[in-house]
């Protein structure tokens, strides 16, 4: 493949996409998997506090189902609508923005008094982790070459279950305490950390320059080229992907409809499954007889296994297809969430479980991102994922929910969990009806 454009002119995408991987690549890899790792971590927080919070207030399973789902309705409207945004105003600012949101977010829900008030900064809270998901996303796919993108991908991904291992690793030393409010305080101070990294070492893409085309674009390609040991380009390729039309359009157009369906499904589905095991396993855990802590350690465990599973993953994904690797993880979990759901009264048998449950069913999500990724080209990367994202999440809002009421009804743990692992599988059904997208789009 030629680094040439149809002008002659050296394309800095396409330098990218075919050069080995520099440090300053190798660095903004970095910085999206410990975004990520926020991300995870902020979702749990919730999770983590739970217990303390169901015991301050007395708050019944299904109001609590309530509340756990409150910031996947927000990430959901993040996702969709930042994640459009995104690819207009770009990838550095929207980070930015949310990081700004989650912050704030987080340390405001320390001053909340009742679920109503809690449930609303949840909500706002998620906004911030859903638009911060379609540009770490897109951010990630931009920035790693061609061979590597699968990888860079799936390491973005592990960086949720890494967040989520490090932060229930504190959030069990600070439920010691007994004050469920201090998680919330860790959460904020490490997310506003992050401001000034992402300022100084996360400069824009350079195929979101290339196909924007502003007038400082050339200075800016130009100085991150520099940063990657590549020599300047003398004038902007040609934009070929940059089109009068609203990205959001894009995806549900002939060429993308099929495409955005079906991995929009296949991660609404599978991320249903996903969120039961996350949102529920620290209160199961109580209600077996088990310590708040320890029901922290439990997720700290099927977080362990997520980050594994993930990593496997991406390292796979190298080798063989992505597809079908992660088809295989979809099956896998539904096997492994409905034998969580046979319990354990041993809490070491359980961990291993719930272990093996997170490797299968965080490496599906992971093989989802990667999906997404590539499903998509620049001009409309990260309004198609967020899309795909923000509905998932709508979805996935039924999970804790849904979950909370069949508990209610009486519904058996075992039952419960055969339902809810059901969502794997549509998944899977999903991916099997999926076309591989056409290399120029795979590696734009």
């Amino acid at each position: 493949m030629t680094l040439r454009d149809a002008t002659g002119e050296k394309d800095p995408v396409r330098i990218l996409a075919q050069a080995p991987m520099s440090l300053a690549q190798l660095v903004a890899v970095a910085i999206t998997i410990g975004l990520n790792a926020l991300d995870g971590f902020d979702v749990l927080a919730i999770s983590f506090a739970s217990p303390g919070i169901a015991a301050e207030w007395g708050v019944t399973p299904a109001a609590l189902g309530i509340v756990l789902s409150m910031e996947l309705i927000g990430m959901a409207l993040g996702s969709i609508i930042l994640g459009n945004a995104t690819d207009r105003i770009g990838r550095r600012p929207m980070i930015l923005l949310c990081l700004l949101v989650m912050s704030t977010g987080m340390l405001a829900v320390t001053q909340a008094s009742n679920i109503a008030s809690l449930s609303a900064l949840r909500v706002f809270t998620g906004i911030g982790i859903g638009g911060m998901l379609a540009a770490t996303n897109a951010t990630v796919a931009e920035y790693a070459s061609a061979r590597s993108r699968n990888l860079c991908v799936a390491l973005m991904a592990i960086g949720y279950p890494v967040g989520a291992v490090l932060g229930g690793i504190v959030a069990a030393q600070l439920l010691m305490g007994g004050d469920w409010r201090l998680v919330f305080y860790f959460g904020a101070a490490v997310t506003c950390a992050f401001i000034p990294i992402v300022w100084f070492l996360l400069p824009e893409t350079i195929p979101f320059l290339c196909r924007q085309q502003r007038p400082d674009a050339l200075q800016k390609i130009n100085r991150a080229l520099a940063r990657m040991g590549h020599a300047e380009v003398s004038s902007l390729p040609l934009a070929a992907d940059r089109t009068a039309r609203a990205p959001t359009g894009d995806i549900f157009r002939a060429g993308l409809l099929r495409t955005t369906i079906l991995v929009t499904v296949a991660y609404l589905a599978h991320i249903t499954t996903f969120y039961f095991i996350l949102k529920w396993v620290p209160k199961i855990v109580v209600d077996m007889g088990f310590a708040a802590h320890a029901a922290a350690g439990v997720l700290v465990w099927a977080n362990v296994g997520g980050a594994t599973g993930g990593a496997v993953l991406g390292v796979l994904a190298r080798i063989a297809p992505v597809r079908w690797l992660t088809i295989g993880a979809l099956l896998a979990s539904i096997a492994m969430v409905s034998w969580f759901g046979r319990g354990q009264s041993d809490l070491g048998q359980l961990s291993l479980i719930v272990g093996i449950a997170g490797f299968f069913t965080n490496a599906g999500v992971v093989g989802l991102y990667a999906i997404l990724a590539q499903s998509f080209p620049t001009r409309a990367r990260a309004t198609g994922t967020g899309f795909a994202i923000g509905v998932g999440r709508a979805g996935a809002v039924l999970s804790p929910i849904l979950a909370g009421l069949l508990f209610e009804l009486g519904v058996g743990l075992q039952m419960v969990a055969i339902v809810m692992a059901s969502g794997a599988g549509v998944a899977a059904a999903c991916l099997l009806l999926l076309r591989d997208p056409p290399p120029e789009e795979a590696s734009a």
